[in-house]
């Protein structure tokens, strides 16, 4: 049994980096669906839950300096790809249309929660409310809401069944669909001439960009350094800086730490920063680790309500998936871009440029700026929907 705190965060790295090794090297199509952060969720909650470390005062204090010092570092980092002149390349159209696909996620959540909500226990609006963000943006968002919202670990246990069970299913539907796009874009009307110049006119700027990113291409120690220094300063100072802010029940200063780490981090996306190799990789190290230390708080006996909140979330996709299809009726919008719309928030960049590809590789591009996007609102609109749902609980 383990009671230091060295050994508590060795294991949760060791089991980060050993379930990523085998989801990469591992031809088996279940982790297709299940990817690694979320095996490292519950093989940590099945190990706390077998008891094998105590909650010693070490390990407590580990967890907590640990979790509230990375989270801010770790939205920073992730927020440092999300370009916003290369995002106005997208045209207001196709904006609108990810846009349109947020409000229409987070009108689903309030639905589906007013739908359910006799079956769930108190408190649910949180697990919601995390749910959203992570469907919003990414799972950054979502553990940046656990921290804002106080969600209890065995919540996010919901959280994460639900985002990756019924998030696999609204893929491969999206997928399906995509040969029928001319017989959708021929319905409602829209005109799809567009979309391949949009696609290859990011690409070729991508190209560009990155043939001046780094001069040396064998050091990758300074520009890490670099970043993680930075990161863990934001994080300090964006702490600083929250207590001296004002708070109430909703608003507490953890929320705003994670609202003032989020405008530092788009910020200095639009300098030179960006351009410093290294800012996803880092941001992925800290955020595996954060769930790793979510999920040594949880417990499996307090999974009671798994298969009422898996049908929640597919109630809530097929509501979201009902207003896209009335947004493009009404909008004309053709099928890619109600796709990668939807997508972009609910996948995020592990999916959105999968689909692009599926239309055609000129759009990847597309599909990976609308992600980005997603991670700057993702935070954001998770807390406006938690406030929502929390208005509506009783």
């Amino acid at each position: 049994m383990i009671t230091s705190a060295f050994a508590y965060v060795t294991v949760l790295l060791f089991l980060a980096a050993g379930l990523k090794v085998l989801v990469a090297n591992s031809k088996f199509k279940i982790f297709e669906f299940l990817p690694a952060i979320v095996l490292l969720y519950f093989s940590v909650m099945v190990l706390s839950t077998l008891g094998f470390w105590q909650q010693t005062e070490s390990i407590n204090q580990a967890y907590s300096l640990l979790k509230t010092n990375l989270l801010p570092a770790m939205i920073f980092l992730m927020l440092l790809q999300s370009d916003i002149g290369q995002i106005k390349k997208l045209g207001g159209k196709i904006i609108f249309a990810f846009f349109a696909a947020a409000i229409s996620i987070g009108i689903a959540f309030v639905i589906g929660f007013t739908l359910f909500q006799p079956w769930l226990v108190e408190g649910s609006w949180k697990t919601l409310a995390a749910l959203s963000g992570s469907w919003m943006g990414g799972t950054g968002n979502m553990a940046a809401i656990q921290m804002a919202l106080d969600v209890p670990p065995a919540s996010m246990g919901y959280t994460l069944l639900i985002d990756s069970i019924d998030y696999a299913l609204w893929v491969m539907l999206l997928l399906a669909l995509v040969p029928y796009a001319k017989r959708f874009a021929q319905w409602t009307g829209a005109d799809t001439r567009l979309l391949e110049n949009i696609g290859s006119s990011l690409a070729d700027a991508k190209t560009s960009e990155e043939s001046v990113v780094n001069n040396n291409e064998t050091d990758k120690t300074t520009p890490f350094l670099l970043l993680l220094s930075l990161s863990l300063l934001v994080s300090v100072g964006s702490q600083a800086l929250a207590s001296l802010m004002p708070t109430t029940a909703f608003f507490t200063q953890t929320t705003w730490v994670v609202s003032i780490v989020t405008v530092l981090g788009v910020v200095a996306a639009q300098t030179r920063l960006k351009r410093v190799e290294g800012s996803i990789e880092l941001s992925n190290i800290m955020l595996y680790l954060i769930i790793g230390l979510i999920a040594s708080r949880a417990d499996f006996a307090e999974l009671t309500q798994a298969p009422t909140y898996i049908l929640l979330g597919l109630v809530i996709l097929f509501f979201h998936g009902l207003m896209m299809v009335i947004f493009a009726k009404v909008f004309k919008f053709d099928l890619f871009t109600c796709g990668i719309a939807s997508l972009a928030n609910i996948g995020g960049v592990a999916s959105a440029p999968i689909l692009a590809a599926a239309y055609s590789r000129a759009l990847i591009p597309v599909g990976v700026l609308m992600a980005m996007l997603g991670y700057i609102v993702g935070t954001g609109g998770g807390l406006l929907v938690g406030k929502l749902l929390s208005m509506i609980a009783v």
